[in-house]
């Protein structure tokens, strides 16, 4: 799913938004929680999961065609855990 399917799917399902103002709600709510997580905060979403930032320590890789060794700085990534509800619903027997 993309953004413009996520808008166009929220549009049909909300009566009296139009697709121009339901962009500009996605739009926000996608700010507001890149804002969050870039400083340092954990977003939470009762019954569907959580988004926290972790930190990556740097370490040595292999450059796999030449064989060379390679310093890979530290960095932080995305990780995302799902809820309980959210989990129960996509793994439910059919």
């Amino acid at each position: 799913m993309t953004r413009s399917d996520l808008i166009e799917m929220v549009t049909e399902r909300v009566e009296g938004l139009t697709k121009k103002q339901v962009e500009t709600i996605v739009g926000n709510i996608f700010e507001g929680m890149k804002d969050a997580l870039s400083q340092g905060q954990k977003i939470e979403i009762r019954g569907f999961g959580n988004f926290r930032l972790k930190q990556r320590n740097a370490k040595t890789a292999r450059n796999p065609r030449t064989g060379e060794k390679v310093q890979v700085p530290s960095k932080r990534v995305l990780h995302f855990k799902v809820g309980k509800p959210f989990h129960n619903a996509l793994n439910k027997s059919s």
